[in-house]
């Protein structure tokens, strides 16, 4: 080599070094410790893997995904295919060892160690679920300069914060193909989430086959269930990837499904001998809490509910098996004066005693079949087994403080996670879910009520979503509580989160997450096929209304609804309104003129949008429920513009007048979400 190709060498080995800092990392979840080293590992086409130790075959599975993964990433034709055995190539760059095999399950050691030097990669881990992880991490340290992919020198040692880490699915209010499961259990396995909890029953739809209870299926799940197959197929696929799954069938309230099928077992009471009970029940159609509820007294309930456990347990092998047990009013049963009888024989003094009695007759049957028995809170009682989660979800919203559940639940010696705080349903922001502890701030408890408390779940009801929306609802802002859920408390960090999160936003897509592409699609059919660089704008400055007033008293939308509004394409955390209003910020901090450019740039390219909204509504009549709000936007912003640009006398009650307008939520399900950045601007103006 020759002093010339020397130096350059050398200033393109100092050029990839420099682009390497901690803050470029984007890793999530944040790992337990990093070291980050000089130097970098770089890419050929040479790459191999290796794998050595005592592993379960999964880990092929997941090494040759990796690979395909990163060659998808690097444009690379490695040489290296499908991985089926340990110690292929001892000579590979790519080291892995696993002491022994790994099994899906909480409790389970996850850890894994990173070591990158200029030329080898090393992953240790005690079972192949720390591998899985580990991979996932190397994936997301992958770095590029203009000439090459490479790892930077690092040693990552790392853990998880707690051992229960979901997202649960409601499939029954709209059922989601199996298509959009499956990309979603790989999605959970990139951000290290493990339990994927299948709500598989409510009032809307039953959606498992049972070869026994035929009715179900026939006359409850309007034709979209799964197959016993197809449930197999999913779960052996989850377990590939190092998910435990977790099913749900709600009893005994939320039985308007099952009740549509086998009415004979419900609450309600007829006084008339011969009056049919068939007739007073049907497919829930609607959202909220219904009445229909089985019948705790009698006893046909509990031969039906013990034959289907016995036929939907062995299709799940996770030990534990949620059986919901929320939100039941008792209404029907309050009416009932034969269950009121039987209240009273059993000293059964209120509703939440009758239904510890139904819950307690479901332990053996669940036990049976080596079970431990999940449930919402309300499941909570004195008798139940230790054994037993608490499922906590009551907040503010509820009239209850966050996490009092959880954290009463584990001073009572049960186990228990928290899905308050993490209902990414409720359309809030990824700021509200990040800084949502799981155990509540400043509660004292030892460190066996401590370790009694498993994790959290993310939740994702599914009311107001079908197959086309429901990724834009889950990602990325799972992303961010799945770091919540693993990460070190003291690693939780709001601005490095959000820089963080928009790149692995991105890398979802490669695993076929259609958040970001569907919402274009969703837009398209919006405009008629017309342009939709406006209806975009626009979408980028809204979000859906949040905290269910969407769907007011749950009857505005029907199942059968269309989801395919201007509301279903826009998200939370509106892209442009974070934007506008950061530059208002700096604006109001200094006028400059640049900053002042920057602010009234965004005025103009609102009044052209609802100018060319007007045009492309002649021929798509969706637009016309947005354009009230783009035109209340147009006008502030022609106002406003006026006045900073060309110095106009500012007449503050027409500012309010039309500031009052913009932040309406009577159009469209949405809301714009630039309102206080617009009444700093107003109240700033002289």
């Amino acid at each position: 080599m020759n002093f010339k190709s020397a130096i350059i060498l050398i200033l393109f080995c100092l050029k990839t070094f420099s682009q390497t800092k901690i803050e470029d990392l984007n890793l999530m979840p944040w790992p337990q410790n990093i070291t980050l080293n000089e130097g970098s590992f770089t890419l050929s086409s040479s790459f191999k893997v290796t794998i050595s130790g005592i592993v379960n075959p999964r880990i092929f599975v997941g090494t040759t995904n990796f690979l395909r993964r990163l060659d998808g990433r690097t444009g690379m034709f490695f040489s290296q295919g499908y991985i089926k055995d340990i110690n292929e190539d001892p000579s590979a760059q790519l080291q892995i060892n696993s002491l022994k095999k790994g099994v899906v399950g909480i409790n389970q050691d996850e850890s894994y160690k990173i070591e990158i030097t200029s030329n080898k990669i090393t992953i240790d881990a005690t079972t192949d679920i720390g591998v899985l992880h580990a991979l996932e991490t190397l994936l997301q340290l992958l770095q590029n300069n203009g000439d090459s992919f490479y790892f930077p020198n690092v040693i990552i040692s790392d853990f998880p914060a707690f051992t229960w880490r979901g997202l649960m699915i409601d499939v029954a209010r709209h059922f989601q193909p199996v298509d959009v499961i499956k990309r979603n259990i790989d999605a959970m396995a990139a951000v290290k989430l493990n339990v994927f909890h299948w709500h598989l029953v409510d009032d809307q739809g039953w959606r498992i086959e049972l070869k026994n209870k035929k009715k179900l299926t026939e006359l409850a799940s309007d034709g979209n269930y799964y197959t016993q197959e197809e449930i197999k197929n999913i779960v052996e696929y989850a377990d590939q990837r190092g998910i435990l799954i977790v099913p749900e069938i709600d009893v005994p309230g939320h039985a308007t499904a099952i009740l549509t099928a086998y009415p004979e077992i419900g609450s309600k009471y007829l006084k008339e001998p011969n009056e049919q009970k068939q007739s007073q029940y049907k497919i829930e159609r609607n959202s909220g809490i219904f009445r229909p509820t089985l019948d705790p007294s009698n006893p046909e309930t509990y031969k039906f509910l013990s034959e289907v456990f016995d036929e939907v347990c062995p299709l799940f092998p996770a030990k534990y098996f949620h059986i919901g047990g929320d939100e039941n009013e008792g209404k029907d049963w309050d009416a009932n004066p034969v269950i009121q009888k039987f209240k009273q024989k059993n000293n059964l003094k209120t509703n939440h005693e009758l239904q510890s009695y139904f819950t307690l007759k479901l332990v053996p049957m669940l036990k049976k079949h080596n079970k431990e028995i999940m449930g919402w809170e309300e499941i909570m009682n004195d008798k139940m087994p230790k054994g037993t989660i608490i499922h906590s979800w009551k907040g503010s919203n509820e009239g209850s403080p966050a996490g009092e559940s959880l954290v009463n639940a584990a001073k009572e010696g049960f186990k228990t996670i928290l899905s308050n705080g993490f209902y990414i349903d409720l359309m809030q922001s990824v700021n509200d879910h990040y800084l949502s502890p799981i155990i509540p701030k400043e509660t004292v408890l030892s460190k066996e009520e401590k370790d009694r408390i498993l994790g959290g779940e993310v939740t994702m009801w599914s009311e107001l979503v079908t197959s086309k929306n429901i990724d834009s609802r889950i990602w990325p802002r799972t992303a961010a509580i799945a770091e919540v859920f693993w990460s070190n408390e003291k690693d939780i960090n709001l601005k490095s989160m959000k820089k963080r999160l928009q790149f692995v936003s991105n890398r979802l897509e490669e695993l076929g997450i259609n958040h970001i592409k569907n919402k274009k699609m969703i837009l398209r059919n919006i405009s008629n096929y017309q342009d939709v660089s406006s209806l975009v704008d626009l979408s980028n400055i809204c979000e859906p209304l949040k905290i269910y007033t969407r769907n007011k008293g749950g009857t505005e939308y029907q199942t059968y609804s269309p989801f395919t509004l201007f509301a279903d394409a826009c998200t939370s955390d509106a892209s442009d309104a974070i934007d506008f209003n950061e530059v208002v910020d700096n604006y109001l901090q200094d006028k400059s003129p640049k900053n002042l450019n920057r602010v009234t740039e965004y005025f103009k390219k609102w009044i052209f949008m609802h100018s060319d909204l007007i045009k492309l509504s002649e021929n798509a009549p969706l637009i016309k429920p947005i354009l009230p709000l783009s035109q209340s936007l147009s006008e502030l912003s022609t106002e406003l513009l006026a006045v900073l640009e060309l110095n106009k006398s500012a007449d503050k009650s027409l500012f309010n007048k039309l500031l009052i307008n913009c932040n309406s939520r009577n159009h469209a399900d949405v809301e714009l979400v630039i309102g206080d950045s617009f009444k700093k601007i107003i109240d700033n103006i002289n």
